[in-house]
């Protein structure tokens, strides 16, 4: 395996920090050497963990920690800041790399085509989920003027998006929302959520945890509707054990009395959205009941319901993203590929381009199935280096800085990291905190290019 094989991978998410510890670790065993430059747009790196899991998730945020000890095993370079297609091209890579992964993974909202949609309060659940992760490129606040609000989505983003806007901010202080996202939700008019799916209870698309977690929101009651029950067509529905697992929790709710909380969290089935209702602003929004057809699929019946809400929050799927240069298939959201492979439209292979992760499949499965896709794309590049084109000598740094970007390096993710973890030690809340998320992007640079500064 030589020359020395140089491939550079965009996104530091979980997807390309697989692909890049894999495809370092596989050359490796071969007896190969391998340059690999993790290129992100944003000042720090983890992407989907950082800026699009809900801060009360320390479980799934625990990731982060096997992420970190790839990048620092010095097998991969970090370089942060840097927006593909802006401050690179796809031919200044191919220059200076043997191969390209593109990593970016899918942070759009699928469309939802119905009247009403673009009405003021109206929201897709991923601009949610970036302010209250502190995403640097969001404003810094939210409206939450809304008393009822209604939640679309019958997936983990849903409960996610309806759990955030139910607790109580004090219940979400020791974990690492930016000080901008507590004082929002401090502030916030909410009393009831209601969180619509148009599937039966019996082929919800939830995890078990997920949903056991909205039963232990402290003052916060949870309430499910006998009218959403068929038991005909979700005992056809039930067909895995985390089902019959989470049927179980939501008919144990069902007998629940409700304990006079402060907020209430609804749990609504068989709800397909047909129009969101508003003159100038958000008023409510109607659904048709739904009904399981033999075939498994939720068809629409002639039964109307409507619910005075004054927000609507869409979770109802996430969308790549096109990029400079890289075909993209505007139907699925992805970069068409064969198994990584990135194809033309004609379905030839492009010598030296690879996708992976939620660009390359969609947004669908969990963060670990991120490891299988990563492996079958480096497969697929290490079968192809006799036929790739050979990168010259140059460093990717060196244009970077006769164009002045100021990117970023794993060395200031770690300037950075310790002083959001000193900004949590130094909080004056009762709580413990491990970190508070420094938001501003300029605020994330200086800091993390701090140490390089004094290096020179």
């Amino acid at each position: 395996m030589s020359p020395r094989l140089k491939v550079a991978i965009i996104g530091a998410g979980p997807a390309g920090i697989y692909a890049g510890n894999i495809l370092a670790n596989s050359v490796k065993s071969a007896g190969g050497e391998v340059a690999i430059d993790l290129i992100e747009s944003l000042p720090a790196p983890y992407g989907l963990i950082r800026y699009g899991v809900a801060p009360d998730h320390p479980r799934i945020k625990g990731i982060v920690n096997s992420l970190h000890e790839m990048l620092d095993s010095g097998s991969i370079r970090f370089i942060g800041n840097v927006t593909f297609g802006r401050d690179v091209t796809l031919p200044d890579l191919e220059r200076r790399y043997d191969a390209v992964i593109i990593a970016t993974g899918a942070i759009r909202d699928v469309r939802l085509d119905i009247p009403g949609v673009d009405l003021p309060g109206s929201y897709g659940a991923a601009d949610f989920v970036s302010w209250f992760d502190g995403h640097p490129d969001v404003p810094r606040t939210w409206p939450l003027h809304a008393t009822d609000v209604a939640v679309l989505g019958n997936g983990n983003v849903a409960l996610d998006v309806a759990r955030m806007l139910a607790k109580h901010v004090e219940d979400l202080m020791p974990t690492d929302i930016p000080a901008n996202v507590a004082e929002g939700l401090a502030g916030s008019s909410i009393t009831d959520v209601h969180v619509f799916g148009r599937r039966g209870p019996g082929d919800i698309k939830f995890t078990p945890i997920e949903l056991r977690e909205l039963g232990e929101v402290p003052d916060v009651d949870v309430i499910v509707y006998a009218d959403d029950f068929d038991d005909d067509a979700d005992a056809a529905a039930i067909g895995s054990n985390q089902l019959k697992v989470m049927s179980r929790t939501l008919r144990g709710w069902l007998d629940r009395e409700p304990a006079g909380a402060s907020r209430r969290l609804h749990l609504h089935f068989a709800h397909a959205p047909i129009e969101i209702i508003g003159d100038g602003l958000v008023e409510g929004i109607r659904f048709a009941r739904t009904t399981r057809a033999d075939d498994g699929r939720y068809e629409p019946t002639s039964e109307i319901i409507e619910y005075p809400v004054q927000a609507v929050y869409r979770a109802v799927g996430y969308f790549g993203s096109p990029l400079p240069g890289v075909p993209f298939d505007d139907t699925r959201g992805v970069i068409p590929n064969v198994e990584g492979r990135v194809i033309t439209p004609d379905g030839t292979p492009i010598a030296g381009l690879y996708a992976t992760g939620w660009i390359k499949r969609g947004p669908v499965g969990l963060i670990g199935h991120t490891k299988g896709d990563a492996a079958e794309t480096v497969a697929h590049l290490l079968a192809d280096i006799g036929a790739m084109r050979r990168a010259d000598n140059s460093d990717l740094l060196e244009l970077l800085e006769s164009r002045e970007i100021e990117y970023t390096s794993w060395e200031g993710w770690l300037q950075l990291d310790t002083h959001e973890r000193r900004l949590g030690d130094a909080d004056e809340s009762s709580v413990t905190r491990e970190r508070v998320k420094v938001v501003g992007r300029d605020e994330q640079v200086v800091i993390s290019r701090e140490i390089a500064a004094v290096a020179q």
